[in-house]
């Protein structure tokens, strides 16, 4: 397993026959006078932080539940600049929409800005054949209030090719988490998710640079 440079991230995100960008909207190289830097690297993506939060709270005392998630566990807020609670976590989601190839792995690790910070952000792997917008998880290790900004870089993902194709991909398998839109709550699988065959042009939410509809991370 090897991993990837630059300009192959760049040809599957730009020049893809199938149309169907790996990465989408994709930002061709390194933004970072006066904010968080985000786009591509030398063997990586840094995706940029989107303006939906959920912030935990225990305003109401609820128990944190994978197997049952209640909304009372936090509060949602749309912002350009979100102030997580010292020792707290806030779920978030990228800009970018990824469609991974079914033979490449993908990792993510935090900025080292934020990490600096007392900042964590964990991702699970994004699985060969997986599709959405990316769900964040960022906490807040320090005994302070932290900021995190919108539209500005937030984690780096490394993509990893295997020898060959895997033979079973996430979108075979119908996982859970597939073609998501917006930040993703917890879920159990009950019934196969139906796999998504088009770009994000369903979701709710408009990337900035193409002004088209856009639509969520793989566990």
């Amino acid at each position: 397993m090897s991993i990837m440079p630059d300009h192959w991230i760049r040809e599957l995100s730009l020049s893809n026959p199938e149309n169907r960008p790996m990465i989408e909207p994709f930002v061709e190289k390194q933004t970072g006078e006066g904010v968080i830097s985000y786009g591509l690297s030398s063997y990586g993506y840094d995706a940029r932080l989107s303006d939906e939060f959920m912030i935990f709270t225990n305003v109401d005392n609820a128990i944190v539940d994978p197997k049952n998630f209640s909304s009372n566990s936090f509060v949602e807020r749309k912002t350009d600049v979100c102030v997580i609670p010292p020792n707290s976590f806030v779920l978030a989601r990228t800009v970018e929409y990824f469609r991974i190839p079914r033979d490449v792995l993908v990792v993510c690790l935090g900025k080292s800005t934020y990490a600096r910070c007392g900042l964590i952000v964990n991702v699970t792997p994004l699985e060969p054949g997986w599709e959405g917008q990316v769900t964040l998880e960022i906490s807040n290790t320090t005994p302070l209030p932290a900021k995190v900004y919108a539209n500005e870089g937030i984690a780096q993902f490394l993509f990893y090719k295997g020898h060959s194709p895997c033979e079973v991909t996430y979108a075979d398998r119908a996982g859970k988490y597939m073609g998501q839109i917006g930040v993703t709550l917890p879920r159990l699988k009950t019934t196969p998710d139906t796999v998504p065959s088009s770009a994000p042009a369903t979701s709710a939410t408009t990337m900035p640079e193409t002004g088209r509809k856009s639509a969520t991370a793989a566990e």
